[in-house]
């Protein structure tokens, strides 16, 4: 079920980014009376789920979700139709038309979703302001783990700035930024009453990009209180295919079979008095597969059982989140604020995806860390329907989108953008050979770039 949501939310986020992105492209070409033939959300090769003449132009739907297309006449694009050029140029067609129209009718879609992702940046600061957890709440510090240690930081330290911005809202996710996109590198933290600057080294920018991307860092330390205890239950088709296949059935979490149920609060493990979650965290690492007796809180009243920790060191059970400790505070905007706080997100996220891209290139960080395909996209999607999160993801691929697509890669539009600006600046237009085996050189690129971001992510999975 959580994989259905993850995939309904990046279907219906990309679905309505190819539509406006396409949509981009139709207005300007309908506005320079140029013909288009087809308007596609996802590629249809072979056939299509939908399709409708309407005009001029076939409207449909492809059964192959990863992208989608307008197919505009007389132009060269990847559809690599070049039955035109053998003939004289049509006034209705986009090799007719002034460079100057043309340069438009390629920006577009870019231009649209750059747009988009500034109003849906607005619009989120106006429809739920900022949620945060102001980080004096978090009293007794942090809790690091091993690349946290690694990176200078202690278990109690309160952090106060990373680089020269203030962490007055609790973020883990400000560090890995700070460091990786912002160039960061030092730390202040309090440590046993005293300020202290810790340095960060410049080989963190590609740990955190790539074996420590998804460590914890940091997180604050709050009591170990039970969130939910995971019922593992087989289904009849489990059991179908048991009996047949001899497929093992799903074992049960070590916290459910020991009797632990949500809101219980851990008092006592192996022997020893714990007031932290994360005290438990370092414990059960050095306890594999072992039985450990720990003694918990239910309803005022103190109990004990026997738990046999999985052979990763895990309990089988999630702690309750921050939310449940620290109050949090929301910052609502005025609609004019909601503009400010919508550019300065947008601003700033286009400017950290620049400095991402520049450090790839300089090889700072690892393309192989940082490339992912749908399968990484669609997991970055929270596995319950939460609307906030939604639109921030939308509008942050809406970016992405337009970025990606500006680059001068023949068969994005910025591969025709490149060879019509040239065009503008010297009065000579490229000649329909170019056009077209730099178009297919492109598009072999990307597929290629595609195949292999799916690898990645395959290779992640297992």
């Amino acid at each position: 079920m959580d994989i259905l949501i993850k995939a309904i939310q990046l279907i219906l986020s990309l679905s309505i980014l190819v539509v406006l992105h396409e949509l981009g492209h139709f207005a300007p070409a309908k506005w320079f009376k140029t013909k288009v033939e087809k308007f596609y959300l996802f590629f249809n090769p072979g056939f299509s789920l939908f399709k409708k003449q309407i005009g001029e132009t076939e409207y449909g739907v492809g059964w192959l979700p990863l992208g989608g297309y307008v197919k505009i006449a007389g132009m060269i694009d990847e559809s690599f139709d070049k039955e035109f050029m053998d003939k004289e140029p049509e006034p209705w067609e986009f090799r007719s038309k002034p460079a100057w129209q043309r340069l438009i009718i390629m920006l577009g879609g870019v231009t649209v979703n750059i747009i988009l992702g500034y109003f849906l940046f607005a619009l989120i600061a106006f429809t739920w302001g900022s949620t945060y957890i102001p980080a004096d709440q978090a009293k007794d510090g942090i809790y690091v783990d091993s690349l946290g240690y690694d990176l200078g930081l202690r278990t109690g330290d309160k952090i106060i700035k990373i680089g020269d911005e203030a962490f007055d809202k609790f973020n883990p996710g400000a560090l890995t930024k700070g460091v990786v996109i912002d160039d960061v590198r030092e730390l202040t933290v309090v440590r046993d009453g005293n300020e202290t600057t810790i340095p960060i080294e410049e080989k963190f920018v590609q740990i955190l990009t790539g074996e420590g991307k998804n460590s914890i860092i940091f997180n604050a330390r709050t009591p170990f209180e039970i969130g939910m205890v995971p019922m593992i239950r087989n289904s009849a088709f489990d059991n179908l295919k048991h009996k047949l296949f001899k497929k093992p059935l799903k074992e049960k979490s070590p916290a459910e079979i020991a009797g632990l149920m949500a809101n219980d609060k851990i008092v006592a493990f192996n022997g020893q008095p714990i007031q932290f979650y994360d005290e438990v965290y370092e414990a059960s690492k050095l306890l594999k597969d072992q039985d450990v007796k720990i003694k918990y809180e239910r309803s005022g009243s103190i109990d004990s059982t026997v738990i046999h920790l999985t052979k990763e060191g895990k309990l089988g059970l999630y702690n309750k989140g921050l939310t449940d400790y620290f109050d949090t505070k929301t910052e609502n905007y005025s609609f004019s604020e909601s503009v400010a706080v919508g550019f300065n997100r947008a601003n700033g996220f286009i400017s950290s995806q620049l400095n991402a891209f520049k450090k790839i290139f300089s090889g700072k960080i690892k393309a192989s860390d940082s490339l992912g395909s749908f399968i990484s996209i669609g997991n970055m999607f929270p596995s319950s329907w939460d609307w906030n999160t939604f639109w921030n993801m939308t509008a942050m691929l809406s970016l992405i989108l337009g970025i990606l697509n500006l680059l001068p890669i023949p068969g994005l539009d910025g591969g025709h953008v490149m060879f019509l600006i040239w065009e503008v600046i010297t009065g000579k237009k490229a000649s329909d050979k170019v056009v077209e085996y730099s178009t297919m050189v492109g598009f072999v690129i990307l597929v290629a770039l595609m195949i292999f971001a799916v690898g990645l992510d395959v290779r992640r999975l297992f």
